[in-house]
């Protein structure tokens, strides 16, 4: 099965959400627009209205503290030729609040998980690719370079949408050659990001799954999944379901570095509580470890605790890693705020992207120490009886 792809707009459905009248750009259009208004259903968080379009496309800054709201203004691809990104020449566009969002169909629904991820998985889906928010991390970025887009700014300001993701997993569920492998949900950007509260996809994927029988884990740092919470308990009666939720550390502070536009860790940590009261398998993803930053005894631990206090069922650790896209804008961050640290990280990467096999061996080894000290995976409830139901939880 292939890797995703983007398709021309003409080949494509409109995919505009109910209710919703988007302004839709699309490729060849020779004549300037007029001003359009956007209606916006109660309770969406991407802005209000739009702008008229702007005849010549402004240079774009890097993000610095995730999603900013306002007025969008829709710009114009008028002259720009065929020095237009790849994906702008091919999708139907949208704006919302500053985020653009192109909507392409899937070309191939499921997709290999890369062995260097060291995540307990073969293959994974995603409805969106991009993700507003904006960590600096983030291994999925090296995918918008493929589109001709920049991996550091536009990626939590351009997601492509996969608008019809769940027609074209059901097709390869059914295919005779898929084995019924257990999937994971949203690996190159989160699937319930902002933008899901506007196109709604998930719900399509997660019937199609249990449509199918197949067992699937969602991954996501986000409280959305909750709106789904039903539909997941409905669904873990015909198939395997879970969660892992991502907390690679418990320092808000942070967390505002380098992952801007993300719930807090401590709101994490309650998603994965509801869910696991609600009968929801949820693990916490440890990832990713950043040394030399959030590695010491008292990060790990600190972590650790946490996710015992908040019930999961497994704490997997996933040490940084730095692939093409990812490498640049990562460490752009790290020499502006730890210059210190440059060298060391050059030693401990040297012209890979993951860390010397030493260096990851002993931090999975301390957190697998960690989370039998605290029973996660053998006995966790004989940690959270220490711990008072009124009790919030803690940051460090």
């Amino acid at each position: 099965m292939r890797r995703d792809a983007t398709s021309c707009a003409e080949d494509q459905p409109d995919a505009r959400p109910r209710g919703q009248q988007q302004a839709v750009r699309r490729s060849g259009q020779q004549q300037a627009r007029q001003p359009e208004q956007t209606a916006r259903q109660p309770g969406h968080s991407m802005g209000q209205s739009e702008q008229p379009e702007q005849p010549v496309r402004q240079p774009e800054q890097p993000v610095q503290s995730g999603r900013q709201r306002g007025p969008s203004v829709q710009q114009s691809l008028v002259g720009e030729g065929p020095a237009r990104p790849r994906i702008e020449r091919q999708a139907v566009t949208r704006v919302f609040d500053g985020i653009t969002c192109y909507e392409v169909p899937a070309r191939a629904a499921l997709e290999r998980v890369p062995e260097a991820a060291e995540l307990p998985f073969t293959w994974g889906a995603s409805p969106y690719r991009g993700c507003e928010a904006g960590c600096g991390y983030c291994t999925a970025r090296r995918g918008h370079r493929y589109l001709g887009l920049d991996p550091g700014c536009d990626f939590s300001t351009k997601i492509v949408v996969k608008t019809d993701l769940a027609r074209r997993l059901r097709r390869e569920l059914d295919s005779p050659r898929w084995s019924g492998e257990p999937v994971a949900l949203g690996l190159t950007g989160d699937c319930y990001q902002p933008a899901e509260e506007i196109y709604r996809l998930m719900p399509g994927v997660i019937r199609t799954l249990a449509d199918a029988a197949n067992p699937f884990t969602v991954l996501t740092k986000s409280p959305l999944v909750l709106r789904d919470l039903d539909l997941l308990r409905e669904v873990a009666k015909v198939t395997q379901v879970g969660a892992l939720v991502s907390v690679g550390f418990v320092d808000d502070r942070l967390r505002r570095a380098v992952e801007p536009g993300a719930a807090t860790p401590q709101r994490r940590l309650e998603v994965c509580a509801t869910l696991n009261e609600a009968g929801i398998p949820c693990g916490v993803l440890m990832a990713p470890i950043l040394p030399l930053i959030a590695d010491s005894t008292d990060h790990l631990l600190a972590t650790v605790r946490r996710a015992a206090e908040a019930g999961a069922v497994s704490v997997t650790p996933v040490v940084l890693r730095l692939p093409a896209g990812a490498r640049e804008w990562y460490m752009g961050w790290l020499e502006r705020e730890h210059p210190g640290l440059v060298p060391r990280y050059q030693a401990l990467y040297g012209r890979g992207q993951v860390a010397e096999d030493g260096y990851r061996r002993r931090i999975a080894e301390q957190v697998r120490a960690l989370a039998e000290t605290y029973g996660i995976g053998r006995d966790a409830r004989r940690w959270r009886r220490r711990r008072s139901p009124a009790r919030q939880l803690a940051l460090v």
